[in-house]
């Protein structure tokens, strides 16, 4: 994995690691780059990092990425290789693969490359069968292998990992899909549940969608320039996703940026893109991880492993979830977020304790490996938690209800009564407080009061907790709403309201009050037209009550004793997700005349229901 910002896209990593000696790598390894021909004649660059120590054969630990599998030239090496320093130091046959049409490999790239189950000749391609090619070829061509092959992979990469998996070469021992892109639709970066996530792929795609002619080590400069000193107003002052596509943007430039504004609906474009439906009879040993903070790939492991779990009874499958955001996990020191002080470093935790003595133990049967079945770090009471199943069997669904005089209580309120607030594309409700160039990778857990005091958020609160509540799972909002226009946005977020005796955390800014913050621990989104079927949208009949029933992502994480519970409900969260016209249409072919008013009412019999572990 490249050293990409994560500000600048999605699918990529943050990766700060401890520098190792200057000289380690070429001290230590061979470097060799190679083409390596898949069964239809495509050539894809690859690049092999072996061990100079040739007393013992090593397993072959590879990543296959889009981001380039570079430096490239025998005598140009990288600083670090592997997920790890650990595994860096313990000595595998590293390898690194350009995929098919991207940077040095010849091919035509496909994003998120559907699976062939039924191959019926040689160009019959995927990305399983370019892994089971190239592992073949390492195996009858590179020297002192042990015949052994791991993967591993963050973001894009886990994708490619995950996608190893169906189809599988026997050869392939271990597999770690981390934070795999999975669902590009239903959860993955591209939408939530059918709402556009507009920030962080108008950004990515400027330069990951970016043409090429044919292979290059450089895809240089990106689609168009842009100069935004404030995220917010820039997308407010671009207006609808059809602008877009104006000459001084995409223009038409990007087929991948095409592709996403033409398939709208949960379509065959998106569906062969669902990598979920064909991890069935996976037994290779394979750790899912992923971070409860992550922006980007939240959806991707939770949904990784349990598609493996449901559809694989006989699976090695184990899921690791920490306080990461996306790819932290690999950072040489995660012990803060936000404002979250962990009091450990949990990365270096994960790398140690985790990560490498899963390759271990699979590709060089080295010491021990006793990981529980699922790995959890609990935020709230800053722990790690180790479960038998994902989620764990003593939880309860408990309903909480948003009532009346801005209660959320269990007892459930009155169907006929309720709340509403007016929904203006004109002035969204912000995803973030403050002004950003590109998205504040803290905002999963900001402090939420800059969002309760506005008119167009209903907030909803517990009074404070008599005893600690943990949740463990899965989180569901179910709405009952109507509405003037035909269709709407709902965003719904849980909060952790501190106490009011709350001291603020160490170095906090001039003016910084933990007293009283709204820290919020989960929040998506649905669009309304999707509510009873992602393939087939239905307009509001306006006046008239619906239900809108939609998961929110998993959740582990502790409400302490004298603490609230918050639920917050708008119908914009901007410009994370792009802007819903509230009118019944093709969203990316709306005009600046398709956006209006709509006055949102939500019903008190509406509830939220919480994955509550039981004692």
């Amino acid at each position: 994995m490249k050293k990409i910002l994560l500000a600048v896209g999605l699918f990529t990593a943050v990766q700060t690691f401890a520098q190792p000696a200057a000289n380690f790598v070429k001290e230590n390894f061979t470097k060799k780059d190679t083409l390596i021909t898949m069964r239809d004649g495509i050539k894809l660059y690859t690049v092999i990092y072996t061990p100079k120590d040739a007393s013992q054969r090593y397993p072959i630990l590879m990543e296959r990425t889009p981001y380039s599998a570079g430096p490239y030239g025998d005598t140009n090496y990288a600083r670090r290789i592997g997920p790890n320093p650990t595994l860096m130091q313990e000595k595998y046959i590293f390898v690194y693969q350009d995929v098919r049409g991207r940077y040095m490999s010849e091919g035509v790239n496909l994003e998120v490359t559907p699976y062939l189950p039924a191959k019926k000749n040689k160009k019959d391609v995927d990305e399983s069968s370019d892994t089971y090619d190239t592992v073949d070829w390492l195996l009858k061509n590179t020297k002192n292998n042990n015949g052994r092959v791991g993967l591993y992979g963050i973001s894009y990469p886990g994708f490619y990992a995950t996608a190893s998996l169906p189809g599988v070469h026997p050869a392939i021992k271990a597999v770690s899909p981390q934070a795999p892109v999975t669902d590009e639709f239903i959860g993955d970066d591209a939408n939530h549940n059918g709402a556009f996530f507009l920030l962080d792929n108008f950004s990515f795609m400027n330069y990951f969608g970016k043409p090429r002619k044919g292979p290059v080590k450089d895809y240089g400069s990106q689609i168009f320039d842009i100069t935004a000193k404030d995220a917010y107003q820039f997308f407010l002052q671009m207006g609808p996703l059809s602008n877009t596509q104006a000459a001084k943007y995409y223009n038409k430039q990007s087929y991948i940026w095409d592709e996403y504004l033409q398939h709208d609906t949960y379509d065959a474009y998106w569906k062969a893109r669902n990598i979920r439906t064909h991890l069935n009879n996976i037994k290779i040993p394979t750790l899912v991880v992923g971070g409860w903070f992550d922006a980007e790939d939240l959806f991707g492991a939770l949904n990784t492993y349990s598609s493996i779990e449901k559809q694989s009874p006989q699976n090695k499958a184990q899921l690791v979830m920490g306080p990461w955001t996306h790819g932290a996990w690999e950072s040489a020191d995660w012990n803060k977020y936000a404002s979250y002080d962990f009091g450990s470093n949990t990365s270096k935790y994960f790398q140690d304790t985790l990560e490498a003595r899963f390759f271990n133990y699979y590709l060089k049967d080295k010491g021990i490996y006793d990981a529980a079945e699922a790995t959890v770090y609990e935020t709230g009471s800053n722990q790690w938690r180790n479960y038998p199943s994902w989620p764990p069997a003593n939880v309860k669904p408990v309903s909480y209800f948003l009532g009346d005089d801005q209660r959320l209580t269990t007892v459930a309120s009155n169907a006929n009564s309720y709340e509403e607030y007016v929904s203006d594309p004109a002035k969204p409700v912000p995803y973030t407080n403050g002004i950003f160039a590109r998205r504040n990778n803290d905002y999963m857990a900001e402090d939420q009061r800059f969002a309760a005091v506005r008119p167009d958020v209903l907030v909803y609160e517990t009074p404070e907790l008599t005893e600690d509540m943990t949740l463990a799972g899965k989180i569901i909002a179910d709405l009952e709403v109507s509405m003037t226009g035909t269709d709407a946005d709902f965003v719904v977020k849980l909060i952790d309201v501190l106490p009011e005796s709350e001291p603020n955390f160490k170095n906090a800014p001039r003016g910084f009050q933990m007293a009283g913050y709204q820290r919020l621990v989960r929040a998506e989104v649905m669009r309304g037209k999707f509510r009873n079927s992602f393939e087939t949208p239905e307009a509001f009949v306006p006046g008239k009550t619906a239900h809108v029933r939609f998961n929110l992502n998993d959740v582990s994480h502790s409400f302490k004793k004298g603490h609230k519970i918050m639920v917050q409900v708008q119908s914009s969260w901007f410009p994370l997700v792009d802007l819903n016209p509230q009118k019944f249409m093709r969203i990316p072919d709306a005009t600046k005349a398709d956006f209006q008013k709509a006055t949102i009412r939500v019903s008190h019999s509406s509830h939220i229901i919480l994955p509550v572990l039981e004692k």
